[in-house]
C-alpha cells in the first residue's frame, strides 16, 4: 500500500467521524469528495468521476464542486435521502504551518436543511424523535430548524405515534440504535419507511442525561416551566435532538429559545388515512396542494402565515373557548373589509420573518437578509394602526404582541446599505456616516484610484507614448505597459516587472509606494465592513425572542385574514360550536368541489346527526350520484368549524367531535403484503376499536372488497356493533349499495335511512345530487356504466342478468339462469322430487335451523333459501 500524503490522512480521519455522511472537503475554491463518496455523489449528481494515482494499485475516485456555488449540488443530495458533513478550512492558508487546519462545520441531513432557498415556503421542514416511555407511552419531539419552533408531546403505542408523523410530516425521524424488540423493530421500520432515519446510541435517549442538558441549553434550573413534569418519554425525545443539534450544528441554535409541551387530547385525532381520505393538504391523485382543503383556505400573504394555516388544518381544537375566540376574530373581520384588505395588503410586504431569524441567528443570513427584516419591519406601525379598531378579543390580543421594533429598524437602516451584495467579502455593505473609520478608508481607496489615473495621464505627457497604460493583477499589483515600438521613449527610471510578446511591464518608486497605500486601504475597508456587518448581526441576534415574538402574532393575524376572506367571497356562515352531540347543517355545501367550478351549479344538502336518534345514517344510492362528496362535505365542514373557521353552508351547529375517521376507497399495500380488502379491514378495525360517542366516522362501501354475501354480513355486522355498543355509538355516515341493510332502521332505534335522488327517464337517470328521506331501491349501476361508455352489447346482457338475479329464477336442472347460454340450450331434466333426494335436503335445512333467536329477516331469507330448493 503505498504512502498516504499528509492531506489524505488529514480527510481519512475526519471522515471516520462522520461514515454515514458524505464529506464535502474544502481545497481551495472546491469541495472535494473521495472514494465512495466520490463514486456516490457523482451519479447521483451527474458530475465527472475521475480519479488520482491513476493507473496506480490504489487508484482514488475523487469529484469535486465549487464551494461559491455549492448549494444546488448540496441540495440535491440531501433531497435524495443523504446527510453532507461540511469541511471547512478553519485557518488562514497564508499564515498556515504544514497542511491547513480543517474542521466539519456542519451536518446538513433532510430534517436539518437550513438553506431555506431550498424549502417549500409555506411548509415547515420537521426532524422528529421518538423514544420510548413509561405505560407504552412513547415520547415525541419535533423541532423546525428553520423557525426554531421546538415541541415535545407523549401519545399512547405506535397509532398515536403514527398520527403525529401524519400531521407533520417529518422529514426525519432519530431513533435509537437498539433495545427494541423484534416485533416493535418490525412496525417502526413499516412506520419509518420513505422517511431519512439517524440512529443515536441508547444513552443519547438517557432521561438524567437529556434533563441536564436541556437545562444547560435554555440555561433553567428545571423543566417544569416548560410542561414537561411527568413527561420522561418526551424529555428523552427531546434530549435526543439537541444530542443531535449538538453533533452536526457548531453554532448559531440561539434562535431555538425554548421547549413548548403540548397535549394531543387538546386536539382532534386524525389518523393516517383520514387526512389521506379527506384530502386535507394534499390529493390523493397527484399529492399536490391544488385541489385539496388546503389548496381553496390558503389565502395567506406570508409563507409564516402559509405554514400556521397548515398546523391549524392538522390540529382541530377541542376547546370551545378557544374556537370561539377564533370565530370571533374572522367574523368581525368578514363584516370589516376595509380593514381586512388593508391588513392583507400591509401583510403582502413583509418577508419570512421567522426564518430571517434563525437565518440570522445561524450566522447564515447576509446583508440582503437583514434589509428584508427592515423593510418588513417598516410596515409593522401601519398594520397595528389598522387593527386599533379592531374589537375581537383575539385581534387584540395579537396586536398587543406585534411590536414594530423601531430601534432595531433604525439600527439596520443606520448601518446596512440599501442595496447590498449578496457576497459578504466584497465591500458594499455598510452605509458612508455610520463608522468613521471606514469612511477615511474609503477616501483614501477611492482617492488612490482618482491618482492613479492622473500619473497615468501625466506619464503620457511626460514619455509622448500616447496608448501608454497602468493596469493592475493579483499577481503583480499596478504596473505601466508599454508596447514594444514605443521602448525606446521608455524613462531610465522606469524599472522592468515583465515582459510579453507584444509588450513590456514596468514599474517606478512612486506607483509601488502608492499602489502599498492603495492596496492597504481597499483590504482593510473588506475586513472592517465584514467586522461591522458581523456586529450589527449579532446585535440584530440579541432581539431574536422579540422577532420572534411579532413572526408568532404575525402568522396568525395572516390566517384570520385569510380565512375572512374566503368567507366573504363563499358567503360562509359562523357556525355554532358548543360540547353538545349534535351535528346540524341547514344547505351545507363541499369547500373544495364548489370552489372547483366544474361547470354545474352545486346542490347543497342538509345533515342531521345526533347520539339519539339519529345516529348512524345508511345512505344508499347510485354511483356517481353524490354519496362521497355529500360525506366528506360534512367531515369537513366539521374540521373547519372546530379549527375557528367560518364554514360553506346557510346555517350549521357543530357539537365537538374528537375524533373523524373515514374509510373510503379501495387501495391495496404490497410494502405490507396486505391485500385491497385486508386493507379496508384493517381500517374498520383501528375504526371500531378507537371511536367514541364524541367521534364522527365515515364509511363508504364495507365489505365491497370480499364476495357479496360475506360483504352484506361484514357491513350489516359493523353497523350492528356501532350502534349497540354504547362505548362506540359515533355519529356515523354509512354508504352501501347492500340495500338490505337499510332494514337496520326496522329494529334500531338510532338508525335512519337516506339516499340520493334520482330521476329516471326512458332508461335514462338524471343525478339531483340531494340526500333525501329513505332507502334507495336500485343501484342503477348499469346505467353508469352505460354513460361510462360499456359497449352495448354488454349492458344488454347485464340487464339480462340482473333481471335474472331480481327474479331468482332457475333452470330446469337447478342451475341459475343468469349462467345460461342462450346459442346451447340446455337439455331439460326431470325435476327431483319433494320426497326424494330432495327431502333429505329440506330436512337438513330445516333441522339446522334454531327457531329460537330467528330475527325476522332471518325467517324471511330461510324461507326464500327453501322456496328456491324446491
Amino acid at each position: 500500500m503505498p504512502q498516504q500524503t499528509p492531506m489524505m490522512r488529514q480527510y481519512l480521519q475526519i471522515k471516520s467521524e462522520y461514515p454515514d455522511a458524505i464529506l464535502f472537503f474544502r481545497l481551495g475554491d472546491f469541495y472535494e469528495m473521495f472514494n465512495e463518496d466520490a463514486v456516490k455523489a457523482s451519479r447521483i449528481l451527474d458530475i465527472t468521476l475521475t480519479s488520482r494515482n491513476k493507473g496506480a494499485a490504489e487508484e482514488v475516485p475523487l469529484c469535486g464542486i465549487p464551494y461559491h456555488s455549492c448549494q444546488p449540488y448540496l441540495n440535491k443530495l440531501v433531497a435524495s435521502g443523504h446527510k453532507v458533513a461540511i469541511c471547512e478550512q478553519v485557518e488562514d492558508p497564508k499564515a498556515a504551518k504544514g497542511i491547513v487546519r480543517r474542521e466539519v462545520v456542519r451536518v446538513v441531513s433532510p430534517g436539518l436543511v437550513v438553506d431555506t432557498d431550498s424549502l417549500t415556503p409555506k411548509e415547515n421542514n420537521y426532524l422528529l424523535a421518538l423514544a420510548p416511555g413509561e405505560k407504552e407511552q412513547w415520547g415525541v419531539a419535533v423541532l423546525d430548524i428553520t423557525t426554531g419552533e421546538f415541541r415535545v408531546t407523549e401519545v399512547a403505542g405506535l397509532a398515536g405515534v403514527r398520527g403525529e408523523l401524519a400531521s407533520l410530516q417529518a422529514r426525519e425521524v432519530i431513533l435509537q440504535e437498539d433495545g427494541w424488540g423484534d416485533e416493535v423493530a418490525r412496525e417502526l421500520a413499516d412506520l419509518f419507511a420513505g422517511r431519512a432515519l439517524t440512529r443515536l446510541p441508547e444513552w443519547a435517549f438517557a432521561v438524567d442525561r437529556a434533563t441536564i442538558e436541556l437545562q444547560e441549553f435554555f440555561a433553567v434550573s428545571s423543566l417544569e416551566g416548560f410542561g414537561c413534569r411527568g413527561l420522561p418519554g418526551a424529555i428523552a425525545a427531546a434530549g435526543a435532538v439537541l444530542h443531535l443539534l449538538k453533533e452536526t450544528q457548531k453554532e448559531g441554535l440561539t434562535h431555538i429559545r425554548s421547549l413548548s409541551t403540548y397535549q394531543s387530547s387538546e386536539y382532534m385525532v386524525l389518523d393516517e388515512a383520514t387526512r389521506r381520505n379527506l384530502e386535507l393538504t394534499a390529493t390523493l391523485h397527484d399529492g399536490s396542494r391544488k385541489g385539496a382543503l388546503i389548496g381553496v383556505l390558503d389565502r395567506t400573504m406570508t409563507a409564516m402565515g402559509g405554514r400556521r394555516l397548515k398546523q391549524w388544518i392538522s390540529h382541530p381544537l377541542l376547546d370551545v373557548a378557544r374556537i370561539q375566540s377564533r370565530q370571533q376574530a374572522i367574523a368581525e373581520l368578514v363584516e370589516r373589509s376595509l380593514e381586512r384588505n388593508d391588513l392583507r395588503v400591509a401583510l403582502d410586504g413583509i418577508y419570512d420573518l421567522e426564518r430571517l431569524n434563525a437565518k440570522i441567528s445561524m450566522a447564515t443570513a447576509n446583508a440582503k437578509d437583514l434589509v428584508a427584516l427592515k423593510l418588513s419591519l417598516q410596515r409593522l406601525p401601519e398594520l397595528v394602526d389598522r387593527m386599533a379598531s379592531l374589537e375581537a378579543e383575539f385581534s387584540r390580543e395579537l396586536a398587543g404582541r406585534i411590536d414594530p421594533l423601531p430601534d432595531l429598524c433604525e439600527l439596520i437602516e443606520t448601518a446596512i446599505a440599501d442595496e447590498p451584495p449578496f457576497v459578504l467579502r466584497e465591500g458594499g455593505l455598510i452605509k458612508t456616516g455610520f463608522n468613521a473609520e471606514l469612511d477615511e478608508l474609503r477616501a483614501i481607496a477611492r482617492e488612490g484610484k482618482g491618482w492613479i489615473a492622473g500619473l497615468e495621464q501625466r506619464e503620457r505627457e511626460r514619455t509622448g507614448i500616447g496608448n501608454l497604460k497602468i493596469r493592475f493583477n493579483k499577481v503583480f499589483g499596478y504596473f505601466i505597459e508599454v508596447t514594444k515600438s514605443h521602448l525606446d521613449r521608455v524613462p531610465e527610471d522606469y524599472q522592468r516587472k515583465q515582459t510579453l510578446t507584444n509588450a513590456e511591464r514596468f514599474i517606478t518608486p512612486d506607483l509601488k509606494d502608492y499602489e502599498s497605500k492603495v492596496l492597504g486601504a481597499e483590504e482593510k475597508l473588506i475586513d472592517l465592513e465584514y467586522q461591522l456587518f458581523q456586529q450589527v448581526r449579532q446585535q440584530v441576534v440579541a432581539e431574536g425572542p422579540r422577532v420572534q415574538e411579532v413572526a408568532d402574532a404575525l402568522a396568525a393575524l395572516d390566517v384570520i385574514c385569510g380565512l375572512a376572506d374566503l368567507a366573504h367571497e363563499r358567503n360562509y356562515v359562523c357556525p355554532q360550536v358548543d360540547d353538545g352531540d349534535q351535528l346540524k347543517i341547514v344547505d351545507g355545501r363541499h369547500p373544495v368541489v364548489e370552489a372547483m367550478n366544474l361547470g354545474e351549479r352545486f346542490v347543497p344538502n342538509d345533515t342531521l346527526l345526533d347520539n339519539r336518534k339519529n345516529q348512524l345514517l345508511i345512505i344508499t344510492g347510485p354511483n356517481m350520484a353524490g354519496k362521497s362528496t355529500f360525506m366528506r362535505q360534512v367531515a369537513l365542514i366539521t374540521l373547519l368549524a372546530q379549527i375557528g373557521s367560518l364554514v360553506p353552508a346557510r346555517e350549521a351547529h357543530v357539537g365537538v367531535v374528537d375524533r373523524i375517521f373515514t374509510r373510503v376507497g379501495a387501495s391495496d399495500n404490497l410494502a405490507r403484503g396486505q391485500s385491497t380488502f385486508m386493507v379496508e379491514m384493517t381500517e374498520t378495525a383501528n375504526i371500531l376499536h378507537h371511536a367514541t360517542p364524541r367521534s364522527l366516522i365515515v364509511l363508504d362501501e364495507i365489505g365491497r372488497g370480499t364476495s357479496t354475501f360475506d360483504g352484506v354480513s361484514i357491513a350489516w355486522a359493523v353497523a350492528e356493533y356501532l350502534h349497540d355498543h354504547p362505548s362506540v355509538a359515533a355519529k356515523t355516515l354509512f354508504a352501501t349499495h347492500y340495500h338490505e341493510l337499510t332494514d337496520l332502521a326496522l329494529t334500531r332505534e338510532r338508525v335512519q335511512n337516506y339516499n340520493v335522488a334520482v330521476k329516471e327517464w326512458n332508461d335514462q337517470i338524471v343525478f339531483l345530487r340531494r340526500i333525501v328521506k329513505g332507502g334507495a331501491s336500485h343501484s342503477y349501476g348499469i346505467q353508469v356504466a352505460r354513460l361510462a361508455g360499456l359497449p352495448r352489447p354488454v349492458i344488454d346482457r347485464a340487464k339480462e342478468v340482473l333481471k335474472n338475479l331480481e327474479t331468482g329464477e332457475f333452470v330446469g336442472e337447478g342451475q341459475p339462469r343468469l349462467a345460461r347460454e342462450k346459442r346451447a340450450p340446455v337439455e331439460q331434466t326431470p325435476q327431483l322430487s319433494l320426497f326424494g333426494a330432495g327431502d333429505d335436503q329440506l330436512r337438513r335445512a330445516l333441522e339446522e335451523v334454531d327457531v329460537s333467536v330467528l330475527t325476522p329477516l332471518e325467517a324471511l331469507n330461510l324461507l326464500d333459501r327453501l322456496k328456491r330448493m324446491l
